[in-house]
């Protein structure tokens, strides 16, 4: 069996959606990426779980870990004694929240980490709070290993306030953060972050040794960068060359519009199933459409799997 690590944080969530007084409390972070990839991964592939979870809810995530299908047999979580990641998110419409993090989980040390990769054939990371790892980190992490690793920069473009406000804000030495990874996902408003000019963002985040470059838009698809079929796996790294190719792809809209959470955390993770089933780029876009859109369908990543597996319509 091959092994796809995946490096991000469990997170309980309390969600206030629009039209409710109450709010609804389920695992998210990377539950939701974990859920996708154990319906998408393709056959000779099993998940190995890179997961720091606090002792308060260990017992939690353990359950929800053995509710996946596609785990090592040795797969765990790692537990530590600081209070797991709570996340407030209040919902003033589908699209805009603000999110308050009380964050207790500490990143990842090359030295704990290290020893983790050495058998692994590939690696999803989700920077779901932001601080799984730091630059100097993940830059060990690079030059460890060999195999193809997709980074969905995520949270690492918001700041965090006194009172566990997330904020965007401007990532220093982001040329050197895109030389960690092959493959290279963020959202429109991520990207704007990154410079005025998308095309002179992509040019680099392609100097630096990106191979794909996916921007999800909402409702409006997603657009990405690259050169050519990338084959996310060759190593050396080939040098940039030759022109970018780029396209926009419509999103597949929902049927039943319940809960935008984690969509993005779907698309990115079945993206990569589809990248290590050596879909072309085109193909693996839609079918992450395709699990986003039924994402949207449910609520929560408990039970997810099932739901994007048609196996269950409603939780």
């Amino acid at each position: 069996m091959k092994r796809l690590g995946v490096i991000g944080t469990m997170v309980w969530d309390t969600i206030y959606r629009v039209g409710r007084d109450e709010p609804e409390e389920e695992w998210g972070g990377i539950a939701y990426a974990l859920a996708a990839l154990d319906a998408a991964l393709p056959a000779g592939w099993e998940l190995v779980p890179l997961v720091k979870v606090g002792r308060d809810l260990a017992s939690r995530g353990t359950a929800f870990l053995r509710g996946l299908e596609r785990c090592a047999p040795t797969a765990r979580f790692i537990e530590v004694p600081e209070a797991n990641n709570r996340v407030t998110l209040r919902y003033r419409s589908l699209e805009r929240r603000s999110e308050q993090l009380v964050a207790g989980v500490p990143g990842w040390h090359w030295s704990e980490l290290g020893p983790f990769v050495q058998e692994l054939d590939a690696i999803y990371c989700n920077l779901i709070s932001g601080f799984e790892l730091d630059l100097a980190t993940a830059m060990r992490l690079r030059h460890a290993f060999r195999g193809p690793m997709y980074a969905d920069l995520h949270s690492l473009l918001l700041g965090l306030r006194a009172d566990g406000t997330r904020a965007p804000r401007i990532v220093p030495r982001i040329a050197e953060w895109f030389g960690c990874f092959d493959a290279v996902q963020v959202n429109e408003a991520e990207m704007a972050l990154l410079g005025d000019d998308p095309l002179a963002v992509a040019a680099t985040a392609f100097d630096a040794g990106v191979r794909l470059l996916v921007v999800t838009l909402a409702d409006r698809g997603a657009v990405y960068f690259a050169q050519g079929e990338p084959d996310l796996s060759a190593f050396p790294r080939p040098t940039a060359a030759g022109p970018l190719r780029t396209a926009r792809l419509p999103a597949q809209l929902a049927a039943d519009v319940r809960d935008p959470t984690g969509c993005g955390d779907v698309f990115g993770a079945t993206l990569m199933a589809q990248l290590l089933r050596q879909a072309p780029i085109e193909e693996g876009i839609r079918s992450a459409h395709r699990a986003a859109a039924r994402n949207v369908e449910h609520l929560g990543a408990t039970h997810l799997r099932a739901h994007l597996r048609g196996e269950i319509l409603h939780r």
